[in-house]
């Protein structure tokens, strides 16, 4: 029997700066992700627990992996296919964030891998606010629609920073 790929779901949150469009995006802890800068951000997210709400496991991963509390009303962005497989459903909301004081929950992985070492390390090492195109180049590829999604619900692209 085939293992089902994991969904997972997470919101975009966005502002509008001087009358530019910003995205805050999360990158990674841990060694994996270390040295890692294009194309490893995301949206914060996380997986959906049996029987949460997409939305309700949006908010709760937003909170866990930032330290902040989404606070709605929230945008639908649809859901992407990662390339490994991974559902992941996206919200937007506009809200502020001060990306200097992010606070992420602790993971716990061995590593190296087979080593029967573990290690802890923050879920998120930090986070940034990015104009679009930037973030497209941040941003897993995947994902990078979602930002798309975004600009055209708020009325076309806005105007590079």
């Amino acid at each position: 029997m085939a293992k089902s790929p994991k969904s997972s779901a997470g919101l975009l949150l966005y502002r509008r700066a001087s009358a530019k469009l910003e995205v805050f995006l999360a990158h990674p802890g841990g060694p994996f992700w270390h040295n890692r800068d294009a194309g490893a951000w995301t949206i914060p997210k996380g997986v959906v627990e049996p029987g949460e709400e997409l939305l309700a496991a949006a908010c709760r991963e937003f909170e866990e992996e930032t330290g902040v509390r989404a606070v709605g009303p929230f945008l639908p962005l649809g859901s992407i296919r990662q390339k490994a497989g991974k559902l992941v459903h996206a919200w937007a909301w506009e809200g502020v964030a001060d990306s200097d004081q992010v606070t992420s929950n602790i993971m716990r992985t061995e590593w190296p891998r087979g080593s029967g070492r573990l290690i802890t390390f923050p879920e998120v090492d930090r986070c940034a606010w990015f104009d679009p195109a930037t973030a497209r180049h941040k941003i897993n590829p995947a994902q990078a629609e979602f930002i798309d999604r975004l600009e055209l619900a708020l009325v076309g692209p806005y105007p590079a920073a």
